[in-house]
């Protein structure tokens, strides 16, 4: 469709449409419950008016970020942001990027609260309108980016493509896109692309999961895992009418700019996690299928070894292996219990 059509329609939901979270005709929104406990406990510190225009689908917030610079696409009202800017400290740095004016002014005007709330000298954050298809035209430079996360935003937008594009240009190399997002398992209609309350609930620009894997791929990422997900319920009866056909589940995934293959490579690896990353001392959990326990050498990948060892998650691993001698491919598909296994498998 349009891009100034669909933006404008986005524009107009979030920010005439919906007053709250309690608007959305999906049950996509995450409940606070199923946040990670470390998080959740932040909250309490956040402006009221800036949860109350909450309107993510997961809980996209990596570890380890003390110290990074971290962009989130559609920040709306500002609450990643402002949990991104607790966790990247003081000398990190939180950039937010919308395009809806009603949602950064909710974000703008409790900047210098939340920096005296955090006692932080100055604020660490930063608000840009702007579009996620032109990280270059917000002033987000090659290689700036240690970390991008968006919440329940990537399907709002009209050029998917572009986006990935930009957000692989943005990001260091061995950085990190950590996002949460609503997927169908087919492709949506054309008829119903355009509608706009689809369309602002999250459902007619949700991707098919094969054709974001062919995306990832076109844009140079050869390896997403999937880390935790949930059905969408559709609360409303009209919708359900509509576009009840299709399944709609949220997702949170993680990729990383690395130069890795396309299948997952047997070259003996080992990967033994040393219990040091902030809020996992027993166990650290990369996807669906890796959850690495404190002390205990777990055989790996050639890519996992690589999403270890070259990003800024290496110093928190022993890693033992190269890639001198190959044995054929290796079993890395999800068990069956990998998903239940996973901590807030209830909500991405």
């Amino acid at each position: 469709m349009n891009l100034d059509t669909a933006h404008d329609d986005v524009r107009h939901y979030y920010g005439e449409v919906l007053a709250s979270s309690a608007d959305l005709k999906t049950g996509a929104c995450c409940p606070l419950e199923a946040m990670p406990a470390e998080l959740r406990a932040m909250l309490g510190d956040l402006h009221p008016e800036v949860l109350e225009r909450f309107y993510g689908c997961g809980s996209p917030l990596p570890p380890a970020l003390d110290g990074m610079t971290v962009l989130d696409l559609g920040c709306g009202s500002g609450r990643d942001v402002y949990l991104l800017s607790r966790l990247v400290g003081e000398h990190g740095r939180v950039v937010g990027i919308d395009m809806t004016p009603a949602q950064l002014e909710v974000a703008r005007r409790h900047q210098a609260w939340h920096a005296e709330r955090y006692g932080h000298a100055r604020s660490n954050v930063e608000f840009v309108d702007g579009q996620i298809e032109d990280l270059a035209a917000c002033g987000i430079e090659d290689a700036s980016v240690d970390v991008v996360v968006s919440n329940c935003v990537l399907n709002l937008a009209p050029d998917k493509q572009r986006v990935f594009a930009e957000i692989f240009r943005v990001l260091k190399p061995g950085g990190e896109l950590y996002f949460s997002d609503v997927f169908a398992d087919r492709r949506i209609p054309a008829a119903l692309q355009a509608d706009p309350v689809l369309r602002g609930e999250c459902l007619s620009g949700a991707l098919y999961t094969e054709d974001f894997r062919r995306l990832m791929a076109q844009v140079g990422c050869l390896d997403v895992r999937s880390v935790s997900q949930a059905p969408v319920p559709l609360l409303d009866p009209a919708i359900e009418t509509v576009i009840g056909m299709v399944n709609f589940r949220s997702i949170t995934m993680r990729a990383f700019k690395l130069p890795l293959e396309d299948r997952c490579e047997d070259y003996g690896q080992v990967a033994t996690y040393r219990g040091t990353v902030p809020g996992a001392p027993h166990a650290f959990v990369l996807d669906d299928h890796h959850r690495f326990e404190t002390g205990r050498p777990l055989r790996v990948c050639g890519n996992t070894f690589d999403m270890l060892g070259r990003s800024r998650y290496a110093a928190h691993f022993s890693l033992h292996g190269d890639t001198s001698v190959h044995y054929g491919l290796f079993d890395c598909a999800p068990g069956p219990a990998a998903v239940a296994a996973t901590p807030a498998a209830a909500c991405c």
